[in-house]
């Protein structure tokens, strides 16, 4: 049963996944230890299983056009150093206020774009994709990389939002990017806690194996969404999750 539970696990964080635009680590990992999954190797183990099915969704991105290169290298070229920063940072900085802080993030960015998906449609399959300045893509990287060095994930489930309310890209090539370089920021992390011996490898193939298929049919009915539809689903699922992880403190 516990094989079972893990793989619906993978599937369900896959879908969202590929939806809205990040890994999952972040979710798999209360999931993963309510199934008896043991604290250590429920942090550790979906960071490498994030990263086949974060590229097959980032790919049907891609195919539709909606990937700019230039987001993700920008993006990763100071979110990997920071993203070490962050790890190393972690003897000495208490992630308690950044985790509140990322939640308010959320909430602000949520209602935003429920309320107001001003940029909505700009973004429609396969159309031209709307880039943002260097300096802005350099300090979401940034940004992200030392909230994943520091909170030990891939960072996904800030890149979205920081690509839409700092880099001011549009909905869809911010989803497509954030999967991207998801996946690339999960590396370092993977790494530690493989030569740390926290990753429990039989959990990683299970979720992988569930989470590959669901992250592409997340990703395809995100694209194949109305734009403005798909912002409005995006903040109201932001602004829920940052007030439930407020109200669980």
């Amino acid at each position: 049963m516990q094989w079972i539970e893990i793989a619906l696990i993978g599937a369900g964080v896959g879908f969202l996944g590929g939806l809205f635009g990040k890994g999952g680590s972040a979710v798999a990992t209360p999931l993963l230890f309510l199934a008896g999954v043991p604290a250590i190797s429920a942090v550790a183990s979906p960071l490498p299983a994030t990263i086949p099915g974060t590229l097959v969704a980032a790919d049907a991105y891609r195919r539709a056009g909606l990937i700019d290169r230039r987001t993700v290298l920008w993006s990763c070229a100071s979110g990997l150093p920071a993203t070490i920063v962050g790890a190393l940072s972690t003897k000495w900085i208490d992630a308690s206020a950044l985790v509140v802080a990322t939640e308010v993030i959320l909430i602000a960015i949520g209602v935003r774009l429920l309320l107001s998906p001003s940029q909505a449609g700009s973004d429609g399959g396969g159309g031209e994709v709307e880039t943002a300045e260097r300096w802005r893509l350099v300090v979401v990287g940034a940004l992200v990389g030392l909230a994943a060095g520091l909170l030990a994930n891939s960072g996904g489930f800030l890149l979205a939002p920081l690509y839409l309310g700092l880099a001011r890209l549009t909905i869809k090539p911010a989803l497509a990017a954030s999967l991207a370089v998801s996946a690339v920021l999960a590396v370092p992390g993977t790494v530690v806690h493989a030569f740390l011996g926290h990753i429990e490898w039989s959990v990683t193939l299970v979720l992988a194996a569930a989470s590959v298929p669901a992250s592409r049919f997340g990703a395809t009915v995100a694209i194949r969404t109305e734009s403005e539809r798909l912002e409005r689903l995006y903040g109201a699922a932001l602004a829920v999750l940052g007030t439930v992880l407020l109200l669980l403190r």
